[in-house]
């Protein structure tokens, strides 16, 4: 009588048991990757010479030669010294650039730049940094208005930013535009590429306000007050004229005749010669 060897019995009773095991597990599929809602759209520049763990803002801008009216005002204000002497010593936090294209500078008014001020123009280059270092992913957990270096007036010097759908929009009160895309970003630097160039309400402050002059009175008519008329002025005579009235007889005409009137000065003379004469004659 042959015997059989019971390793294969064995075997194929542990392959029925495995099969059987994998039936009954559920199937897990793959957990899909989170989406984010920018793609870099520029590779990271190489580390400068001197320090190779610093950031050059200007090298970052240059890459695609499409920042250069924004490159040139943040040299001119001195404001890039600034950023990249505070990203050297930068340990935590850091800073957000949100950068126009030169296209945009187009779309501003003929000549707009050359009427702003040395201090405007700071002020312009200011309100495109936030003093925080703000991810492709954070921008839905800002609370606006959001601060800018251009300081914190309310309303004045304030952006506000809206994330929905993947998409960022951004408001200054003058100026709607979009985030359409990151040109760089590490752990404390973070420079998005903006639709249009940022400008702050406190530069149309004084253009947008109006003074409007207190209403005026008409003047009251003008009433004139009926004045009795003027006597006319009587002419003094003149001592010549006196002299010759004094002795100017006035003929009286009676019924019984003529009488010789005098007047003036001289009557009373006269009566007194006409008495001494009458005792005279002794009537």
């Amino acid at each position: 009588m042959t015997k059989h060897s019971p390793f294969p019995i064995a075997l194929l009773f542990s392959l029925l048991h495995a099969t059987a095991l994998t039936a009954l597990s559920p199937t897990t599929a793959p957990a899909s990757a989170p989406t984010k809602p920018f793609t870099p759209t520029l590779p990271q520049p190489p580390p400068t010479d001197n320090n190779p763990g610093a950031t050059d803002i200007a090298s970052i801008l240059t890459q695609t030669n499409s920042f250069n009216i924004f490159l040139r005002l943040m040299k001119t204000t001195q404001l890039i010294n600034q950023l990249n002497s505070q990203l050297i010593t930068i340990k935590s936090g850091g800073l957000t650039i949100l950068a126009p294209e030169d296209g945009a500078f187009s779309e501003l008014p003929p000549g707009f730049l050359n009427t702003l001020s040395d201090g405007q123009k700071l002020k312009l280059v200011q309100f495109h940094v936030l003093p925080d270092f703000i991810s492709s992913a954070s921008f839905d957990t800002l609370t606006n208005p959001v601060r800018t270096l251009a300081g914190n007036k309310p309303g004045k010097v304030e952006l506000d930013v809206i994330s929905y759908g993947g998409s960022v929009n951004i408001s200054t009160g003058q100026v709607n535009t979009t985030i359409n895309g990151i040109v760089y970003m590490d752990k404390h630097l973070a420079v998005y590429k903006v639709g249009k160039v940022l400008l702050p309400s406190e530069f149309f402050a004084t253009k947008n306000k109006t003074t409007v002059a207190a209403p005026t009175l008409p003047p009251a008519p003008v009433t004139e007050t009926a004045r009795a008329p003027e006597p006319a002025k009587v002419k003094p005579p003149s001592s010549e004229e006196s002299s010759a009235s004094s002795t100017q007889v006035v003929p009286t005409v009676t019924s019984g005749g003529m009488r010789i009137g005098v007047s003036g000065t001289w009557v009373v003379p006269l009566l007194v010669l006409g008495v001494v004469f009458l005792r005279f004659l002794g009537i």
